[in-house]
Parts: structure tokens; C-alpha cells; sequence
């Protein structure tokens, strides 16, 4: 499968890339565990169904030491005893995140409470910014139809 369009080399997208880039670096200064904002990362790429994040975060993950029994399990994480409660709150506020329109009026008050219970201001800050930047990338890749499969861990920082 082709690409509609080169990402990396059309200098429209370079461009926004960029900033996307940057936006998704700030959440990952915020004090919330990698793992937790990688597990967010699946299970955003998951719902939206994004070959390319899926790969990518689950291969990103397994070379950090995560383990395939969570990974397997993030897709029906409310049935799974691996997560922490904190974890727990994150997919769930990534679910509601995501699922905007299947879920109006957005997140409920009793996702953001959860998960205002194990995160402050500023980690709340960053699971949102996780939320925003990993369905942009979706959409992104989704609709410029990239391929998936040959991502190598690290390639892309």
C-alpha cells in the first residue's frame, strides 16, 4: 500500500508536524508515567483504528519492557486486573476523549472526577494533550492511508 501523501517531505505537513511534535513533547514532561501516556496512545489508536499507532506505540512500549499480557489486554482494559486504578482513569478519560461524538456531551463528570483523583492540574494538562495529539496523528494517518508494519522502535524519537 501507498501513502496519498509523503508526511515527511510535503512542506505543509512538515510544517504542522512539527508543532504536533512539540505539543505531544509537553505532555510527556507533566510527571504522568510513560507507560500510562503510551497505553493511552494504543488505546486511542485502537478505537480510531490507526494501523501506524498501533504499531508504532505497541513496539515503542514492548522495547521500554512493557509486557504483551497488558498490551493484548489495553483493548478491553475494564475486564483486565493489570492496569492500576490511575491507569484505569487515563483509559477511560482517552475513551471519552476520543469517542466525542459517540459519547455527547463529551467526557462525563464522573471520568473526569476519577481521574481528577489521581492526577493534578498539570498531569490532567497532559492526558488531554495526549488525547488531542494522539487522534490527530489517527487522523492524519488515516487519511493519507500510511502503511504500517515496518516501524522500528525509536525511529521516530
Amino acid at each position: 500500500m501507498d501513502a496519498r501523501l509523503d508526511l515527511f517531505t510535503n512542506s505543509v505537513a512538515m510544517k504542522f508536524i512539527k508543532h504536533v511534535n512539540a505539543g505531544s513533547l509537553v505532555a510527556r514532561s507533566a510527571g504522568v508515567p510513560i507507560d500510562t501516556l503510551e497505553l493511552m496512545a494504543l488505546r486511542i489508536s485502537q478505537i480510531n483504528g490507526c494501523a501506524v499507532c498501533i504499531d508504532m506505540h505497541t513496539k515503542d512500549a514492548i522495547e521500554r519492557g512493557e509486557t504483551s499480557v497488558r498490551l493484548n489486554l489495553v483493548v478491553a482494559w475494564r475486564e483486565a486486573t493489570v492496569f492500576t486504578e490511575a491507569e484505569r482513569a487515563a483509559l477511560a478519560l482517552a475513551e471519552e476523549g476520543t469517542r466525542l461524538a459517540d459519547a455527547a456531551p463529551g467526557v462525563s463528570d464522573e471520568v473526569w472526577a476519577n481521574a481528577a483523583k489521581h492526577y493534578n492540574e498539570e498531569q490532567l494538562a497532559a492526558l488531554i494533550a495526549t488525547i488531542a495529539s494522539m487522534n490527530t496523528w489517527n487522523r492524519l494517518n488515516i487519511i493519507t492511508q500510511q502503511p504500517a508494519g515496518d516501524y522500528v522502535p525509536g525511529q521516530w524519537g
